[in-house]
């Protein structure tokens, strides 16, 4: 992974830990919809998005993790408290979008063929989250 940005080993740090909160993001989500929806079609969509979500040489970028000065990595209290398995969904649905959109603004100054794919995962994840939220909402119709 090369980066001609003068942000340097602060933009790694950046695609770092928003790749990891994608991932995960995307893992919560795709877990409620296999093991609490049994919803295969769901699952399975998450399930290639997360593999879609990956860069090229991963073990490159662990050097630039620095936990111990993340300035936030203390929760907030709405971070701690979840209502039901409706408000885990969502909150990880705008985690997972949020991580994207992150990254495919980074990867503009890094590699603007891989901000594509992080746009693609963007949207699929508006898409997948209309889908996931239509039966809860009491139809699969757009009203």
């Amino acid at each position: 992974m090369t980066n001609n940005n003068e942000s340097g080993p602060k933009l790694f740090r950046l695609v770092d830990a928003n790749l990891n909160r994608l991932k995960e993001g995307i893992r919560v989500i795709e877990d409620i919809n296999r093991y609490l929806y049994d919803n295969q079609a769901i699952a399975s969509q998450l399930k290639r998005l997360r593999h879609l979500a990956t860069v090229e040489n991963y073990l490159d970028l662990l050097p630039y993790r620095d936990i111990q000065n993340d300035v936030l990595k203390e929760s907030v209290a709405s971070e701690l408290k979840r209502e039901d398995e409706t408000s885990l969904l969502l909150a990880n649905y705008k985690r997972a979008q949020e991580a994207a959109r992150v990254l495919e603004e980074s990867f503009k100054l890094i590699d603007p063929s891989k901000a594509e794919d992080f746009k693609t995962i963007r949207y699929e994840l508006y898409a997948l989250e209309q889908e996931n939220f239509a039966p809860l909402r009491g139809t699969g119709e757009k009203e």
